[in-house]
């Protein structure tokens, strides 16, 4: 991640990318914002992860975990961002700021077997894990199930709606 001393960062704007490329191994090139509140060896391993696998990577600055949540979550519904990856101590508190904006199905993932069903049936669009409770390793296991699946389940699609009713202020 990048910033300075506590209280110095510099905000990073997510860059908006036209099209979508694909990398040399055939698969499609997403536009990734990342955030946290304190960065470690975790929130690295995610990064460093997500650009070897050829993905246009954003990584904001820490900020408070209210703060991260939002500005990953406002790049994803704005079209900036394909994707976000959230992370603070134990991952529930981004989740929930990022569930306040409108469009934003953000997921509390410790496992793969979570991950791969939060993107198959419920669409989820941002990622979020615990800085403290996984590992490098768990997070690049999560990343597998996670990018693995291209889109969700179609027999969800009426689930989702409902969802998407929801935050209009319609009923289920």
């Amino acid at each position: 991640m990048t910033g300075g001393p506590q209280g110095t960062e510099t905000r990073m704007r997510p860059l908006r990318l036209t099209t979508l490329e694909s990398t040399s191994l055939g698969s499609v090139v997403l536009k990734i914002v990342v955030g946290c509140d304190d960065p470690n060896e975790v929130t690295d391993s995610v990064v460093a992860d997500l650009k070897v696998r050829g993905h246009q990577v954003v990584e904001l600055a820490p900020e408070p975990w209210p703060d991260a949540a939002r500005a990953v979550a406002q790049a994803v519904v704005s079209g900036a961002a394909d994707q976000g990856v959230l992370f603070c101590w134990t991952g529930t508190g981004t989740a929930m700021a990022a569930n306040k904006v409108p469009g934003v199905r953000a997921a509390l993932v410790w496992d793969p077997w979570i991950a791969e069903g939060a993107r198959r049936w419920n669409d989820a669009n941002v990622l979020v894990m615990s800085s403290r409770r996984t590992t490098p390793d768990e997070a690049r296991a999560i990343l597998d199930a996670w990018m693995a699946v291209e889109a969700p389940d179609p027999d969800e699609s009426d689930n989702i709606a409902r969802l998407k009713a929801m935050e209009r202020g319609g009923g289920a």
